[in-house]
């Protein structure tokens, strides 16, 4: 078993999008939070397999900063 952080999106259409930053190109996106989670977890176990990665990273934190534009 093995955690990985995902970062969970909307866009102007309504999807969901998740991706996670420790596998380069693991993302994908849904209509409902519920086949959101059932598909990054499928598309995590893939990523996995295919590209064999070994995860030298550690997440540390999230930080969301305003900035005036």
């Amino acid at each position: 078993m093995r955690t990985f952080n995902v970062i969970i999106e909307q866009d102007n259409k309504g999807f969901y999008v998740a991706s996670v930053p420790e596998l380069k190109g693991c993302h994908t996106q849904a209509k409902s939070m519920d086949v959101l989670l059932d598909r990054i977890k499928e598309a995590i176990v893939l990523c996995v397999e295919v590209n064999e990665i070994d995860i030298p990273n550690q997440f540390i934190g999230f930080q969301r900063i305003s900035v005036p534009i």
